[in-house]
Parts: structure tokens; C-alpha cells; sequence
């Protein structure tokens, strides 16, 4: 009679061999990308008229109106025996089934019972609510690290988890000129340390502008600050002072202070720190991008808050 095969015990070189294969068990994280076009209004019933077109602008007006939404999903875990994280097939059908077939074409006002407003529990179909609502239907389904919602390429969510808090990010742009040298150092040093920069008429960017804040959601408006308030603070303490200057001679802080992408990145997250505060939130992050290649960021929360810092380069870098 044959002997039976016995199989090896798992620290036995063999198995470990084989389990090492393909990857299986090593970390790796993934993303997944889909996209859903929706409408919604932003109308509280508690509210007049004149109250809802105060609190929320045009946003109010009915019959509300449409934004193409792009959906990233970061998940981890460690590699199966056929080298994936998951199978894609089956990343793709949850998030159609759980999200987009539900919302694609819907008004989000009428698409989920959270958003119903006639409810005490319901709340406004923001960005940030809207990306909460979404990690919860897929929570149960896929091993979620991360999730981005796009609602438009100049406003987007984060949430890192199931508590009600969100980072959401604004995009705008300011045009500057500036020039790079240190007015106690010769000609000839200014040039070593800066090359072209330290040329003495200066050059200019067209700086993109990323401020990123942090806070609870709420539980009716949907927000984590108000929007509209926060696109001021930024247009009236970054954008308009700034817009169109030559940076050393036309705002103060940069006649002492060399006006390098990392300096401007910090003095804008001085200049908002405390306003945003004041708004309910917290400045989290600035970036400032000053050329295709060239990028300053400068978080105000040191820490990060423990916060899963990597979901969020997963997310950013998608």
C-alpha cells in the first residue's frame, strides 16, 4: 500500500514557500475608480425662503441642479493565494450595486432615505455627507481604507472610517511673480544658492491652491463648514491679495521672507488657520502647486491626527 502524502507543517520551509508565492499575505492597498452623474438641492424645510436662499446661495433654487461625481475607493489587505488584494470582478460589481445603479441619473434628495429632509435624521446630500453615505453602504462588502468623492475637479471629500467626520478640499488659482534671494547675501551667492530664480526682475507662476479642513459633519446641514463662507476666506485672505503681485514688494511678509513655494505654503496656512477655526473646522493641509513639477505641502495639524495618513496619499495619488 502507498503511504498517504502528508502535508507540511505550516513552518516548514516547503509551506512557507508556498505560501510566499504570488505574494500571498503581503499588504498592499488598491483603488478603484467609478463615476455616477446626480443632482441635488440644498432646501431645509425648517427654513424660509429667504433663509435657505441666504444660507445656501444658488444652491437653493429648484429644482436644484447636477454635478458629474467621481468616486475613489482605496481598500488594503493582504495578498490571496492568487496575488490580489481582491478580485477586481467583484470590487467593481459592490460598488455598482451599493452606489452607482442606486444614484447615477437621481436626484440624491430622493435616491436615499439619509437624505430624506422631511425626517428629523435626514440631511443635506453634501459632498462630504454624500461620501460618508457612501462608505457605509460599501463598509460591509469591501475592506475600505479610504474613500474620495470628486464632486467637481475644484471640491472634494475624504472620510477615512464610519464616525461623522470628513477632510474636504477646495481648489482655486492665483497668479504671482516673485523673485528668490536673500538681500544680505552678494549677487554672486544669491545665484549659487537660487540659480535663474535669484534674477534680479523676478518670474512668475500660475499657482494652483489646495486648502484642505477637517471637522464633524453635520448632522442636518450635511457640512463640515459652511462652503461658501470658506471660499471667502480664501479668495479675501489668499487669492484677491496676492492675485497679480510681485510677491517681495507687494505683500508685506515676503519683504523679509524669501517667497519660496514652501514659505508661501506656510504663510498661507498662517493667514487661515484661525479664520477656519472660526468657521467650525481645521486647517489640515495646504498645497500649493507652483509648476508642473514643483509642489509645496504644508500640514497644520502636527500629527496627523493618527488619521490613516497613508488612505489619504493612496486617495491623492489615484
Amino acid at each position: 500500500m502507498t503511504p498517504p502524502v502528508m502535508a507540511a507543517p505550516p513552518d516548514h520551509p516547503v509551506a512557507a514557500a508556498a505560501e510566499r508565492r504570488h505574494g500571498q499575505g503581503r499588504p498592499c492597498v488598491i483603488t478603484r475608480r467609478a463615476s455616477f452623474s446626480a443632482s441635488h438641492r440644498y432646501w431645509l424645510p425648517e427654513l424660509s425662503a429667504e433663509q435657505n436662499l441666504a444660507r445656501f446661495g444658488a444652491c437653493s433654487l429648484d429644482p436644484g441642479h447636477g454635478h458629474n461625481y467621481e468616486l475613489i475607493v482605496a481598500m488594503g489587505g493582504g495578498l490571496d493565494a492568487d496575488g490580489m488584494v481582491l478580485n477586481l470582478s467583484e470590487v467593481k460589481h459592490a460598488i455598482r450595486e451599493q452606489v452607482t445603479a442606486q444614484l447615477d441619473f437621481r436626484c440624491l434628495n430622493q435616491a436615499w432615505p439619509e437624505f430624506d429632509l422631511s425626517s428629523p435624521e435626514g440631511m443635506l446630500p453634501t459632498t462630504e455627507a454624500l461620501a460618508l453615505a457612501i462608505w457605509r453602504r460599501l463598509a460591509p462588502h469591501l475592506p475600505l481604507m479610504g474613500l474620495r468623492l470628486h464632486e467637481t475637479e475644484h471640491l472634494w471629500a475624504d472620510v477615512l472610517g464610519d464616525s461623522m467626520e470628513a477632510f474636504l478640499t477646495i481648489r482655486t488659482h492665483f497668479a504671482a511673480a516673485h523673485r528668490l534671494a536673500r538681500p544680505e547675501l552678494s549677487p554672486e551667492e544669491n545665484d549659487a544658492i537660487y540659480g535663474k530664480c535669484a534674477r534680479p526682475h523676478g518670474h512668475g507662476h500660475n499657482y494652483l491652491l489646495e486648502v484642505t479642513v477637517r471637522g464633524a459633519i453635520d448632522p442636518r446641514t450635511g457640512m463640515v463648514c459652511d462652503l461658501a463662507a470658506l471660499q471667502t476666506l480664501v479668495d479675501q485672505l489668499v487669492v484677491e491679495p496676492f492675485d497679480h503681485t510681485f510677491l517681495n514688494k507687494d505683500v508685506a511678509h515676503f519683504a523679509t521672507t524669501v517667497p519660496t513655494a514652501e514659505n508661501i505654503a506656510l504663510h498661507i496656512a498662517d493667514l487661515l488657520s484661525s479664520p477656519i477655526a472660526g468657521l467650525g473646522a481645521a486647517l489640515h493641509k495646504v498645497r500649493l502647486q507652483e509648476s508642473p513639477n514643483n509642489a509645496a505641502e504644508v500640514f497644520a495639524e502636527v500629527p496627523q491626527l493618527g488619521m490613516k495618513p497613508l488612505a489619504l496619499d493612496v486617495l491623492a495619488a489615484a
